[in-house]
């Protein structure tokens, strides 16, 4: 996806720093997702703007949304199949939403399906005013001493989730950040492999993608907040299908589940290696 400023909508309200579970939104925020869900799917398109480039390879649109004098930006986007040399799917940008909801991860933006031009596809509200991971290394910004913590963790969450769902293609301009150092994660087209990876050749029910064997280097979950862990560890087929309903495959579903035991097995290794204090939080 091309890259792009961002700043959080009034939706989005920042988490004080002593809220230890990184990267989630309050509750109060919570009780608004529905709100911008039926917003994103109902709302009447006022703008538009196709995407292109070799960093729009799905070439989505960028809409400007409006209802009951609300307007705000969304990207929808239909790719499906092999494009470019990469398997997509729009569908996985909302079952990747579903999941994160599902495991209370929160750090997707409300995606729905939406109609555009006549086709289906994956809308997701468009977040402005804050920079890409790709921007901070560019611009050499240094995350603040009293917040390395928090963004380490916040880290180690999208590794657990690209994991489960199997991302392969999480780069600097699919993690975005706010101004107090939250991590937002977007683009999730290429995720919920079901075999090999055909960029890869990894077989992503049988590897997970971030443990010590990663092609970048030994990039773990070495630390994770216990709720999620046993959320993760309570998944199963009709807990999936229930959430994500037609947006992902019955083959799909049971990938994510063998993804699941080799996290938890990666889980009980850190674990052993290292003490429950220092891998689980609360």
């Amino acid at each position: 996806m091309k890259k792009r400023l961002i700043v959080f909508s009034s939706f989005i309200i920042f988490l004080g720093i002593n809220f230890l579970s990184v990267a989630q939104f309050t509750p109060e925020e919570l009780a608004e997702r529905a709100k911008w869900e039926d917003y994103l799917a109902t709302a009447d398109v006022v703008g538009q703007v196709q995407m292109t480039g070799r960093e729009a390879v799905t070439e989505p649109w960028r809409l400007t949304l409006e209802k009951d004098g609300i307007r705000k930006d969304a990207i929808w986007k239909n790719a499906e199949g092999r494009m470019k040399g990469y398997i997509e799917s729009w569908k996985w940008e909302i079952a990747a939403y579903r999941m994160d909801k599902l495991l209370g991860l929160n750090m997707v933006p409300p995606t729905v399906e939406k109609r555009f031009r006549g086709d289906r596809g994956s809308c997701q509200l468009w977040m402005e005013d804050i920079i890409t991971l790709k921007q901070k290394e560019e611009q050499k910004i240094k995350v603040p001493s009293y917040k390395i913590g928090y963004w380490n963790r916040a880290t180690y969450l999208h590794r657990a989730f690209d994991n489960l769902i199997a991302n392969v293609d999480r780069h600097q301009n699919q993690i975005l950040i706010t101004k107090d150092w939250r991590m937002i994660l977007i683009d999730h087209s290429r995720s919920f492999r079901t075999g090999k990876d055909p960029q890869t050749g990894m077989d992503l029910t049988k590897n997970l993608i971030y443990t010590e064997k990663h092609k970048e280097g030994p990039k773990l979950m070495s630390e994770l907040p216990r709720a999620l862990v046993e959320k993760i560890k309570a998944l199963n087929f009709q807990m999936i299908k229930d959430a994500v309903g037609e947006y992902l495959t019955d083959d799909e579903i049971n990938a994510v589940l063998a993804r699941k035991e080799l996290i938890i097995k990666e889980i009980e290794r850190l674990i052993a290696k290292h003490g429950e204090e220092s891998v689980l939080y609360d």
